[in-house]
């Protein structure tokens, strides 16, 4: 290759990298109020955000791909154990984090801030951002739920979930509200047994939680229940 032709390609090369920069920048500025839901800003999200930098929240989380890596990620927080959780592990962190290694420390935070980070979650949640990260991948639970379904809407467990109105607090595939935290999360966190117990004890196992007992139904109805969530995680995690 002569000295010429190396030239070329270098030129080449460089602008036709720099004018896909650039472009792909102007697109994401283009998009950016579209992809972030600019129009759902408002006072409370701010607040929310406020309060979760005057906290150091980041020191231990990670939000956006932003953050330190002891604690989970938040940005699909909303949407992976719901307002509720959420508010629950700002109330008492000591109750919610006590069988865990990793502890929260107690921020003594008041009513109207536990409810504007709430808010600003479920906005965090809100921004479409190519399904990330992957470990609450929307895509996954959908594909792990439609699995569950495909085998028979009539099953015992899904019957059960139905029966019961688990959905309308829990959020199931592209279903469901986001009250508690979602169903395939939950399956993957837990066993069955425990959400076994749970469903007869809710108190006992998560105190604090607004979740009612199902001391109604047989002990093997909740394990088939228990067994029904578990298997959401199991089939989301196939390839």
């Amino acid at each position: 290759m002569t000295e010429g032709q190396s030239k070329a390609v270098f030129w080449i090369g460089t602008l036709t990298s720099a004018a896909l920069f650039l472009g792909l920048t102007y697109d994401t500025q283009r998009e950016f109020d579209r992809l972030t839901h600019a129009d759902a800003l408002d006072e409370q999200v701010v607040a929310g955000k406020r309060a979760f930098e005057a906290r150091n929240c980041n020191d231990c989380h990670t939000i956006l791909g932003f953050g330190g890596y002891y604690a989970p990620d938040l940005t699909r927080a909303y949407v992976r154990i719901g307002a509720d959780g959420i508010r629950r592990r700002l109330e008492h962190p000591e109750q919610a984090f006590r069988d865990s290694y990793r502890k929260m420390p107690q921020q003594r935070l008041g009513e109207a801030e536990i409810a504007d980070l709430v808010h600003f979650l479920r906005w965090v949640d809100g921004i479409e951002n190519n399904d990330w990260p992957p470990q609450d991948s929307q895509r996954r639970w959908k594909r792990s739920t439609e699995r569950l379904l495909a085998g028979g809407l009539l099953s015992p467990g899904a019957a059960l979930l139905k029966q019961e109105s688990c959905l309308g607090c829990h959020a199931l595939g592209d279903g469901g509200e986001r009250v508690g935290p979602r169903l395939e999360w939950i399956g993957g966190k837990r066993d069955a047994a425990w959400i076994a117990g749970l469903l007869q004890e809710p108190e006992r196992l998560q105190p604090g939680t607004p979740m009612p007992a199902f001391g109604h139904l047989s002990e093997a109805q909740r394990r088939t229940i228990g067994e029904t969530v578990v298997s959401l995680a199991a089939q989301g995690r196939m390839p």
